[in-house]
C-alpha cells in the first residue's frame, strides 16, 4: 500500500514540472497510460556534457476495478546512464554505460554499449554495436550472469536495401557456459514509412527459426 501512495504522489506532484523541461530540456518527465487500469512514469534529470549524464526512476502501477493494486505489478527501477557521441563528416560513433536497480525484486544490471557508423564508400554505409550487461540478483542470491552481443549491418542508401549479422551469448556465468546464437537479416525498404524485414535465427542448427515482418511507422 505504501508503494501505491507513492506512485500517487509522483503522478500527482511531477506533472507541473513539465513546463519546466520544456523550458531547458533537463527534466525527463514521460508519463504514459499503458490500459485503462495500468500506468507508467519515467521521471529523472539529464546534464549536457561532453558525456551526456542522465539518472532518474521508472515507476509503474496496475490496479482491479474496485482499485486495488494487482500483486506484482508494482515497478520502481531506478537508473543511471552516461553516453558520449562523436560525430565526424564521415560517420558516428556513440558509447555509453547504463546501470538499472530494481527496487522491488532486488536485481539489477550494469550494462556497456557502443555502436559506430560510417560511409564504406559511394554506395555503401556500414554500422556496428557492441555491448555487455551484467546482471544480478541480491535478493535471491542467483548466480551472476553475462549477456554480451555484436552486430555488424551493411546498408545501401539509394535502394534501401541491409543486410546484417549477429552473434550474441547469454546466461553465461560460473561454470554455466552460456546460451550462443547468431542472426542473420535482410531489409527493403518499400515506402518511405514502410519495411519489410526477414531473419533468420541460428541458421543451420536444430533450434533453426525464422520469421518475416513487414513493418509501418506512423508518426504525428
Amino acid at each position: 500500500m505504501t508503494i501505491f501512495k507513492t506512485t500517487c504522489m509522483f503522478f500527482a506532484i511531477l506533472p507541473p514540472l513539465a513546463a519546466a523541461a520544456r523550458a531547458d530540456d533537463l527534466l525527463i518527465w514521460s508519463p504514459a497510460k499503458l490500459s485503462d487500469r495500468s500506468y507508467k512514469a519515467t521521471m529523472g534529470f539529464r546534464l549536457p556534457a561532453e558525456w551526456e549524464t542522465s539518472a532518474g526512476a521508472d515507476v509503474a502501477l496496475a490496479s482491479t476495478k474496485g482499485g486495488a493494486l494487482l500483486p506484482d505489478s508494482g515497478q520502481a527501477m531506478l537508473w543511471g546512464r552516461i553516453v558520449k557521441t562523436s560525430v565526424t563528416p564521415a560517420g558516428q560513433s556513440q558509447r555509453g554505460a547504463k546501470v538499472s536497480v530494481d527496487t522491488l525484486r532486488g536485481s539489477g544490471a550494469l550494462t556497456l554499449s557502443r555502436s559506430r557508423s560510417w560511409i564504406l564508400s559511394d554506395s555503401l554505409d556500414m554500422q556496428s554495436s557492441r555491448s555487455i550487461s551484467v546482471q544480478f540478483d541480491a535478493v535471491d542470491t542467483r548466480q551472476t550472469s553475462v549477456t554480451a552481443s555484436q552486430a555488424l549491418k551493411l546498408i545501401y542508401p539509394w535502394t534501401g536495401t541491409s543486410l546484417s549479422a549477429g552473434t550474441g551469448i547469454s546466461n553465461a556465468g560460473g561454470n554455466a557456459g552460456g546460451d550462443f546464437s547468431t542472426t542473420v537479416a535482410v531489409g527493403q525498404a518499400i515506402l518511405p514509412n514502410l519495411n519489410l524485414d526477414a531473419s533468420v535465427s541460428n541458421p543451420f542448427s536444430p533450434s533453426e527459426a525464422g520469421s518475416v515482418n513487414l513493418r509501418y511507422r506512423l508518426q504525428w
